[in-house]
């Protein structure tokens, strides 16, 4: 009897453990004929969208098509001295016009003395490139590369790269009327002071600034821009050492100064020396053409003392400059030599 109970337990167990579970679902077959459906698409990253453009401003750029060059010529007038100095550093005069001082040579005056033009083109590479050609000289062009908003990138030196930097350099940002930026000019050269110029901390002001943007005709805009930019430098002239008469006088000097543990003799006594220079200007340029319509400015340096002229990067005393259109394109006045 027992093993009959025993026996029925054990089938009953067995066939429990061939049930399926509870809550299964059969799948239900498709009908003759039906696709299978498509396999769910990937959801599209998340892209954030750009800012929109501010109607208020503008990118000013030069358009200069391949094979049409642009043409300016810069005309300078000399509207005042070429350099301004003290009363100290005039050549002493006696009082009966005997004996008089050696005069100091004239300073070298910088580059860009006369017109010049001023011709732009884009390469077949796409690259733009600049020729400064004299007006009726016989010097040859200076080349420089620039990018598309007339910043120089390669060539030109001193006040031409200056003036050129000046005329054609373009902000890099979109601007709106009243924004500001700096040019990459250097009025001053630091560096071509020399080792008797003891300089101290300059004075700049370097700003460019959308004044308006009016509407003009066939939907052209002109953006009219005000030029300030000015460079004050201010130092001493340290005083040489009196050279000695001869070789056996400088060896008493020396020892002189040894014994007395006095400086030796200066030639001349430590001077203040400055330069100032002030350019002004205002261009009114065509947005959508990409060129300009007008630019006149005003540049003025002016040196004190025994300021080293060498370190001005434009040209001395007061000058007018004016930029005009040309149609045709200028032609070198002078051949490299070979």
């Amino acid at each position: 009897m027992k093993q009959s109970v025993f026996g029925l337990v054990v089938a009953l167990s067995l066939t429990a453990c061939k049930e399926e579970p509870r809550g299964k679902m059969e799948p239900i077959p498709r009908p003759p004929g039906m696709k299978d459906a498509p396999p769910p698409a990937e959801a599209a990253p998340v892209v954030d969208a750009e800012p929109p453009v501010d109607p208020s401003k503008v990118v000013l750029r030069w358009k200069i098509a391949q094979g049409a060059p642009t043409s300016y010529r810069l005309d300078i007038e000399r509207t005042g001295g070429a350099s301004a100095s003290t009363e100290e550093d005039a050549p002493p005069k006696s009082a009966k016009g005997k004996g008089k001082g050696k005069e100091k040579p004239a300073p070298v005056a910088a580059a860009l003395p006369g017109p010049v033009t001023y011709f732009m083109e884009r390469t077949d590479s796409g690259d733009y490139r600049l020729r400064v050609v004299p007006v009726g000289g016989n010097a040859d062009a200076d080349t420089a590369t620039l990018s598309e908003r007339g910043f120089v990138l390669d060539g030109l030196q001193g006040a031409t790269r200056n003036i050129a930097t000046l005329v054609l350099e373009l902000p890099r940002d979109a601007v709106g009327t009243g924004d500001a930026w700096s040019l990459g000019t250097e009025l001053i050269r630091t560096e071509a002071l020399g080792p008797q110029f003891q300089a101290g901390q300059p004075e700049r002001i370097n700003r460019v600034k959308l004044a308006s943007l009016t509407p003009a005709d066939g939907g052209e805009q002109v953006a009219t821009l005000e030029y300030d930019i000015s460079e004050n430098l201010a130092g001493k002239v340290l005083a040489k050492d009196a050279p000695p008469t001869s070789p056996a006088r400088a060896a008493e000097e020396d020892a002189e100064a040894d014994d007395s543990e006095r400086p030796r003799p200066r030639a001349t006594p430590e001077s203040s020396a400055s330069a100032e220079v002030r350019i002004t200007g205002r261009g009114e340029f065509l947005v959508k053409a990409g060129r300009w319509r007008s630019w006149e400015g005003t540049v003025t340096s002016v040196t004190k003392g025994g300021f080293p002229t060498a370190a001005l990067q434009v040209p001395t005393g007061a000058l007018k400059l004016r930029l005009t259109a040309v149609e045709s394109a200028p032609t070198p006045t002078a051949q490299p030599q070979q």
